[in-house]
């Protein structure tokens, strides 16, 4: 196994187990994440994120496979279960990974997964009507990164 692998497959072992510490330790100091909510986390940020995701599942269960990687890139795919704390509702999201590396760390992680059908399961109704808009997407951007920024503050 190349050793980019295992360090995919250990950042998502962590993760299953809700170890956001670990998880970051995983990420070069200046890392670079995004995905359709959290667009653009750089350093500290981006494992501070998986440290306060991790932190407030109550009922958090990954599973990852398809775990590839040679030198310089990598990907995965992952699927979660958890209730959403903002509604309540459960979701069942399905995200491919790709991953850059340098000197044995993750440098660059980029997470993709169908935003309006994630907005359907964890808004129910108005994600089934208004999901798809701008409005909204950028509405449930804006409450993630006031989250991020709070768990920051709290130290």
């Amino acid at each position: 196994m190349h050793p980019n692998e295992a360090l995919i497959r250990r950042f998502y072992e962590a993760f299953a187990r809700g170890d956001g510490a670990a998880m970051a330790a995983c990420y070069a100091p200046d890392v670079h994440f995004s995905d359709p909510v959290f667009t653009d986390l750089r350093g500290a940020r981006a494992g501070a994120m998986w440290k306060m995701l991790t932190g407030r599942a109550a009922d958090l269960k990954v599973e990852a496979s398809a775990f590839r990687a040679d030198d310089g890139a990598g990907s995965a795919h992952w699927e979660a279960w958890y209730t959403f704390s903002g509604t309540g509702r459960a979701v069942h999201n399905v995200i491919e990974a790709r991953f850059e590396f340098r000197d044995g760390l993750i440098v660059r992680h980029a997470d993709t997964f169908d935003f309006w059908r994630w907005t359907r399961m964890a808004l129910g109704l108005p994600g089934v009507l208004l999901g798809w808009s701008p409005l909204v997407q950028n509405k449930v951007r804006g409450q993630a990164a006031k989250g991020l920024d709070a768990f920051v503050a709290k130290g």
